[in-house]
């Protein structure tokens, strides 16, 4: 796994969406990160329906709290946060090996904290329409990590 990049959502909401993304880890060879409470059970059926038989290979990891992942990651990991409030466009961001993509929740997006304590490592995804709010949460993360992955070579 030559990019080994990580996919982490901060308390994601709506089972399909991480059913969704764990099939893209997958695909991508890339880590799951959920960060609790989530806002399902992880044995629901639409995060099966979702991932389909992949879920059993996926590689997933499970963080209590918010303060438990950040604990968990080692000393200069790469983190880059994605948000609709950002002002730096994900094209601008050069991604590193090892990254970590980091989401917010569907309807709430990342908590101001993290806004403010991370903006320089901010980013969003352009759109071209003021009618549109945000892109879906598997949406983005398919956005995000082919990009980075196109970047870092597969």
């Amino acid at each position: 796994m030559p990019h080994n990049l990580s996919i982490v959502l901060i308390t994601p909401e709506i089972p399909t969406n991480t059913g969704s993304i764990g099939r893209l880890c997958l695909a991508t060879n890339s880590t799951l990160h959920l960060v609790d409470p989530l806002g399902f059970e992880i044995d629901d059926k639409r995060v099966k329906r979702a991932g389909l038989d992949y879920w059993k290979y996926l590689k997933i990891v499970r963080h209590k709290h918010l303060e438990a992942f950040f604990d968990s990651l080692p000393p200069k990991t790469p983190t880059v946060f994605f948000s609709t409030k950002a002002k730096k466009s994900v094209f601008e961001k050069k991604f590193k090996k090892g990254s970590y993509l980091i989401f917010g929740s569907e309807t709430k997006g990342l908590e101001e904290e993290l806004l403010k304590n991370f903006s320089k490592n901010i980013f969003q995804i352009p759109q071209y329409d003021d009618r549109v709010r945000s892109l879906n949460l598997a949406n983005a993360a398919s956005i995000v990590v082919y990009e980075a992955i196109r970047q870092l070579g597969p």
